[in-house]
């Protein structure tokens, strides 16, 4: 009886001691505030949390409660989501969705129980300030008796990893100029991919299948920026460590829209977690990182007297940023060369339809197993598929058979005979069953990734979130989700809240996620129990791709009142307004003998444009055309649109012209409606029909931005009603250039091009 009693008194002081434990607090206070920076060169903006950028490393142990005092010193309102991280739905941090933003010199305070561990991050969810310096790294650690601790790896020393960008332009500007079909980026990448230039490396014939099938040149990025940052510098180092010593990185991708290789000069690269969850080690010689994930990764320090480099390398291969483990003479890995982007359009012509859909050619493609982009790596050899050549697809898919048939699932097929082993999904393997209850019902959805560059539109299923309900779902329900990329760009999807199984080939023990990067022509299964009530957020996480639209929202049954947000109706309005921006446009071209420009506000679906024309001499006059239409098809190629064309032209002396259809014109005098459409045609050409409310029928092609060199541009028009015109500009800066063109009502002139 003694024994008993002392083992149930026992028992009871471990049960208040753990208790005691879990409700732990652990509270940080987080000051927001404007900053000025100079990463580049120049002094910007930017946002600091505690005078930090990135924001202050967020440190709590599982079975704490976290409590965080957001004190908003800006004077716009701000947010903080927890990325990856299991909470109640009104502390996720999504304006609109499942708060209201955090008004301006006002505090708000996140608490919720860390229930989990791994690397995670936190990051703003408002508008853009996740560019500016609003991320940091959030460590969630393992209790010291939690039986799944891995000895040898968990009690490593560890350094917090975080990989961000910077630009020097306003991140508002850079996704207005992607909205806006603007080439500087591509210019400042060197990735422009001109005639001049496929004529010079051989690929005239590429450049012109590209242009027919109504393509943009090929590109892995979208932003070019003039800092990529590791911890908030190019380089650190880290002396103290010798020969032998192993340390565990904690690797998070917080840039906005930048992948990263990581490579490391002191042999392979063991992968021990992704995105917060333990999977089975993997040795690696790279991997490549998406937007928004996290990877621990242990490295060893080979050798006394040396200093290894681990460096991560942006997808453009533009710069890149390092860090030095161990004390001595610096061991460099070599950068990665520039990527050969005629052999990627070349990959991308053979892969796109004349639609604009993907030609997968029977292929079954997921989980980054051939990786397409293989074409452009000048480092490994390859033997990319042709059209023309399926027997070559089939050894390739043999090769990846094989491949995940070694030992640990290494996969050397998509890079040919290289020796290279680059990470793909495949061999994540959980270190433990998450597989689903038997009792459990799954429910299948499926969701197409769509957009296009022209226009700079990213959706699912060719609906933004301005055009979607949410998704409707129930507590407790197992959801499968099927993503098809039908897109050029990769898209690293994110799912708020949860984990999820990716179905990758390893049955009960597939690994757990909260980020999966889905590749071109890729298709994707995920899987999750939908276990908390609220409003989750399912999106890219490009920022920019995000703010477009690819985004949805997974909401419960029966959920009970947000105290944050009481109006959740008016919420969800607000937040499908930020995926329907109206971007600005601008150009005006002043030349010596006249001047010409347009203006254009646009969204996802709708343009406004006005043109005008005006002469310096009285015969040339002036006119303004003005259409406003509406988008129409996956790839927008086609615009009705309604419109009013008033000009004036003093040709009394000179008679009445005529169209090509005998119609006698009003070019002395014009105030005219009219109804038409535009469509782009292949070499992306314009085709413009239009009919004005007098009878008169005008038919116009026009194609604009030639590219001719890196920054030589031309275009030509001609028209119905005998005008024509042909123009040369040379791009000086992002918003200036010099143009010369021959108009046939206003003859020839040069002068100075601006614009916005």
């Amino acid at each position: 009886m003694k024994k008993i009693i002392k083992l149930l008194l026992f028992s009871l002081i471990v049960f208040h001691a753990n208790l005691g434990f879990s409700q732990k607090v652990v509270r940080y206070d987080l000051y927001v505030t404007d900053s000025m920076v100079n990463y580049a060169g120049k002094e910007r903006r930017a946002i600091a949390v505690n005078g930090m950028i990135p924001m202050p490393i967020l440190n709590f142990t599982e079975g704490d409660t976290a409590e965080i005092h957001v004190h908003n010193k800006l004077k716009e309102g701000t947010s903080l989501h927890w990325h990856g991280v299991y909470l109640p739905n009104k502390e996720d941090g999504v304006p609109f969705l499942t708060q209201k933003p955090i008004a301006p010199n006002s505090t708000f305070t996140y608490r919720f129980p860390i229930i989990q561990n791994g690397t995670h991050w936190y990051h703003s969810h408002s508008g853009m300030q996740e560019q500016i310096g609003m991320y940091g790294a959030m460590i969630l650690n393992k209790r010291p008796d939690d039986p799944k601790f891995r000895k040898g790896i968990d009690d490593l020393p560890s350094i917090p990893v975080v990989l961000s960008e910077w630009t020097n332009l306003n991140p508002d500007n850079v996704h207005r100029m992607l909205h806006n079909a603007n080439d500087w980026f591509a210019i400042k990448k060197n990735a422009v991919q001109s005639y001049g230039e496929a004529i010079k490396e051989g690929h005239f014939k590429t450049k012109v299948t590209n242009e027919w099938k109504r393509m943009l040149a090929m590109d892995v990025s979208d932003v070019y920026y003039d800092r990529f940052l590791m911890n908030g510098t190019s380089e650190q180092t880290f002396p103290e460590f010798k020969a032998g010593d192993k340390v565990r990185l904690r690797v998070i991708n917080a840039g906005a829209s930048s992948y990263f290789w990581l490579t490391y000069a002191g042999g392979k690269i063991t992968v021990v977690a992704n995105d917060g969850n333990d999977v089975d080690p993997v040795e690696v010689d790279r991997l490549i990182v998406g937007v928004s994930e996290t990877y621990d990764i242990v490295l060893t320090i080979p050798e006394d007297g040396f200093s290894y480099e681990f460096m991560a390398t942006p997808e453009d291969r533009t710069k890149n940023a390092s860090m030095y483990l161990g004390s001595g003479i610096k061991q460099l890995i070599s950068p990665l060369p520039k990527l050969k982007y005629f052999e990627g359009m070349k990959m991308m012509n053979d892969m796109m339809k004349m639609n604009g859909d993907l030609d997968d050619m029977g292929m079954k493609m997921s989980l980054q197993k051939m990786d397409m982009n293989t074409v452009m790596y000048p480092e490994v050899e390859h033997n990319m598929p042709d059209k023309k050549e399926n027997h070559s697809m089939h050894n390739m898919e043999n090769e990846n058979h094989q491949g995940h048939n070694m030992q640990n699932g290494m996969d050397h097929s998509q890079h040919g005979s290289s020796d290279i082993v680059t990470l793909n999904y495949a061999m994540l393997k959980s270190p433990t069953k998450t597989n689903f209850p038997e009792n459990v019902k799954v429910r299948e959805m499926k969701f197409e990734l769509t957009g296009n560059m022209n226009r700079y539109v990213w959706s699912l299923d060719n609906r933004v979130l301005a055009e979607s309900d949410k998704i409707l779902i129930k507590q407790g329900e197992a959801l499968r989700i099927i993503l098809y990329n039908n897109s050029m760009m990769r898209h690293p999807m994110h799912l708020h809240g949860h984990d999820f199984r990716v179905i990758n080939g390893q049955g009960d023990y597939a690994p757990l996620k909260n980020v999966l990067d889905i590749m071109p022509m890729e298709t994707d299964t995920i899987e999750f129990v939908s276990n908390v009530e609220g409003d989750w957020f399912f999106h890219c996480h490009i920022l920019y791709h995000m703010m477009a639209g690819m985004n949805r929202v997974f909401s419960t049954d029966q959920q009970e009142p947000n105290p944050y947000l009481p109006d959740k109706a008016w919420g969800y309005r607000e937040l499908q307004k930020e995926s329907n921006q109206i971007h600005f446009m601008f150009q005006n071209d002043f030349a010596s003998n006249g001047n010409d420009g347009e203006m254009m506000f646009h969204n996802t679906r709708y343009s406004l444009t006005t043109e005008w024309r005006l002469g310096y001499h009285d015969m040339h006059g002036y006119e303004v055309e003005t259409h406003l239409g509406r988008y129409i098809g996956k790839m927008q190629w086609f615009m009705p649109f309604i419109g009013f064309d008033y000009r004036y032209r003093n040709m009394e002396k000179h008679g009445p012209e005529k169209n090509i259809f005998g119609q006698r014109n009003s070019k002395h005098e014009r105030a005219l409606f009219s109804a038409g459409f535009t469509y782009m045609l292949p070499m992306l050409v314009r085709f413009q029909a239009e009919v004005y409310h007098d009878g008169n029928v005008r038919l116009q092609l026009m194609r604009e931005d030639i590219p001719i060199t890196r920054r030589l541009r031309a275009g030509v028009m001609i028209n119905s009603d005998l005008e024509y015109m042909g123009d040369l500009r040379y791009i000086l800066t992002k918003n200036f250039g010099v143009r010369t063109h021959y108009d046939s009502d206003m003859g020839f002139g040069v002068g100075l091009s601006v614009n916005y």
